[in-house]
Formats: C-alpha cells, structure tokens, sequence
C-alpha cells in the first residue's frame, strides 16, 4: 500500500484532471496519482462528462484556456446542474491577473492556481480543499439525520396530539349521545369545504394549505362546551323549555372559555394557532349569516370563517343522522335544507362549495356511517 494513501479503510480521493494540453496532464498526474485516484478529460465537453459519471469526482482541477468550451464555461456548466453545484473546482492556469483571479472566484471557483505549478502548492491546495468538502458533507450527512429525526418526531407529536384532541372531543360527543363517528365526518366536511374555498379567488390568499389544515385539525373540538351542560337537558329527548334552551346554548360560549383557560399563560402562541381557531369554531358555530344565530348574534364576515365552515359542517351531520326526535333524513332532504339557508343560516359561498362537492360529502357519510343507520342517499 501506498503510505500517501492513508489506511486501508479510508476511501481514495478521485480528482478530475481537466487540461488540453496533454503535458499539462502528465505534469499534474505525476504530482497527484501517488496520492489519489485521477481521471483525465481533454476537453470542457469530456470534463462535464465525466464529472457526473462512475467514479465521481472529489474535486477537479480545470484548466481555463481550452478550444471550444473554455474553464469558464466549464464551471458556470457544472454550477447549473444539481448534480455537480457543490463539486469544488480549483482554477490552473497561466492567468495570473487579478482580473482573472477574481472572474474564477465570481464563478465559483475554491482556488486557484497558476502555471507552471508547483507539486508542494499543488498538493497543500489540493489536500485543503478535500479536507474541506469533506467536512462540508459530514456536515450536511449530519443535518439531513438531524432532519429526519426531527420530522420523525414532529410526525409522533402530531398522531399524539390528534389522537389526544379527538379522545378529548369525543368526551362531548359521547355526553350527547353521539359516537366518534360525528367528529370524523364534521372533519372531513370542513376539509371539503375549505378545499373548495381555497380554489376560488377570493379566499385564495387566506386558505393556503396551512391554514386548510388547521381548520381540519381544530374541527373537532367545536362541541367541547357540552360536558358543562347538565345531563338533564343534554339528554332530553323532546323539546327544551326556553330556560333549558337558554342553558343548552352556553356550550358555544363554555368551549371556548375551555381552550382559552388551557392556553391563555403559554407563551408559544404560534404553536397552538389550531386551538385559537378551535376557540372560534367553538364560539361561533352556532351563529347565523343573517344575525339570528348565537351566542353573540354576529352576522355575515364578522362570523369567522373556520365556524362559518363548521356552521354547515354540524347541521349536515345532523340533518343525514338519525336523532331521539328525527330519522336520518336523505341527501336531497338535507340539501335542500340547506339551500334554503344560503344567505340566511348559510355563508353564500359556504353552500355553493357544499353543492359542488355534493358526492365528496356523500362518501364521507358513508365512509363513517354508525352503525344500524341509513345512509344519507336511501330514501326517506
């Protein structure tokens, strides 16, 4: 073994030689093969070959004054093509000028060296420059583990907190003699409806995919204020009283004091944005676009959008669910009702995304139907 080379469990270096003149080649051969493994190209068009074929190169020393494509068309090549950029280039040449110098640099080359080298310059040059790139790709080895271990955890973090706010949602869900099932489908109506927003001019710059996915991931705890109301209403199968009535409406109000006493003295903010837009959900999704909702009798866009989105969300629901005082009611019935309500119960532009995407909203029903109840397309 070569004692240049190292030990036997390090890797040889490949350098690629790119020269026209082959005395150039030679001279730098002799300098470099007792040291690494080297590759020769005789043209800018063979260098740029070369460069992203087996062996691939450590590091190429470059010629600039070549026919045909020249050093400096060489690098600018080798900098546009991903699989080259951060190949290091190390200029040799008899342009000694200042100008030169600085017009490789500009270019992307690491160093530069003038002609008639020197072996003792050559190979510090050389030997640097590889020290560096290999420190520059432990480095971006070490950050690309870095961020797939943080990925990985961000994903875990996620299912946890998902997994965590529907176990919490469903708390109320249950209270109210609904099944897990109300949260999946009030979810994936949210998600259809913001989607659909989303494509539209006018809501396209606030419902980025982000903030699509917030929505989605707040929809859950719209209903949280329920565990506050008392069993005997919660449960009543008939009609409230206009007391009982009175009580049964705080929920809107109960959810969102719930999440704010949960997240008012956290200082990451940023962090819980879905549990802000929870709060809204929970507050206002009871509202109506003409003002007639409650609990604040808000009206049109002073309704925020996600309860907006949530409005109709829950009332389909309840409409194709089967209730202690209702059938199941068809997709056609509960279409119709909410047709009824556009610009009244309904934000327009909310109905006109539910109607265009009437079969997604048909799949979802069906996809978490509960159990022994009929679908939303079988007859009334």
């Amino acid at each position: 073994m070569n004692p240049h080379q190292g030990a036997a469990t390090t890797p040889q270096k490949t350098l690629l030689l790119v020269d026209d003149t082959p005395e150039n080649l030679t001279v730098l051969g002799e300098i470099l093969m007792p040291h690494y493994r080297v590759r020769v190209a005789s043209s800018g068009a063979r260098a740029l070959a070369a460069a992203t074929s087996d062996p691939r190169p450590d590091l190429v020393l470059l010629d600039v004054m070549m026919p045909e494509m020249d050093g400096y068309e060489v690098i600018s090549r080798l900098r546009a093509d991903a699989r080259t950029r951060e190949l290091p280039v190390i200029f040799v040449t008899a342009l000694d000028s200042t100008e030169d110098e600085a017009h490789g640099l500009e270019l992307g080359a690491v160093d530069y060296i003038t002609k008639p080298v020197r072996p003792a310059i050559v190979l510090a040059r050389v030997r640097g420059q590889l020290e560096l790139k290999e420190a520059r790709d432990r480095m971006r080895d070490q950050n690309a583990r870095l961020e797939a271990e943080i990925a990985r955890r961000m994903r875990q973090n996620q299912v946890v907190q998902d997994v965590s706010m529907r176990a919490l949602a469903s708390i109320a869900e249950a209270r109210d003699d609904e099944t897990g099932n109300h949260i999946l489908r009030t979810q994936a109506y949210v998600n259809v409806l913001a989607r659909a927003l989303a494509t539209t001019p006018r809501y396209a710059g606030e419902l980025t995919p982000a903030r699509v996915e917030t929505y989605t991931k707040a929809a859950p705890l719209h209903d949280i204020g329920k565990v506050a109301i008392p069993d005997h209403i919660l449960h009543k199968p008939g009609k409230h009283t206009p007391d009982e009535w009175e009580i049964m409406k705080t929920h809107a109000r109960q959810g969102s004091d719930a999440i704010w006493r949960a997240i008012r003295d956290q200082e990451e903010r940023e962090a819980l944005d879905f549990l802000y837009i929870a709060m809204d959900i929970a507050h206002y999704h009871h509202e109506k676009w003409d003002g007639s909702g409650y609990p604040e009798g808000l009206a049109g866009e002073a309704i925020p959008l996600p309860a907006r989105l949530m409005a109709l969300a829950d009332v389909f629901d309840a409409l194709i669910s089967k209730r202690a005082y209702k059938p199941a009611f068809p997709l056609d019935r509960a279409t119709a009702i909410i047709t009824e309500g556009r610009g009244r119960h309904f934000d327009p532009d909310v109905v006109d995304a539910y109607l265009a995407h009437l079969d997604e909203f048909a799949a979802i029903a069906a996809r978490y139907a509960d159990l022994a109840e009929q679908t939303p397309n079988a007859p009334a």
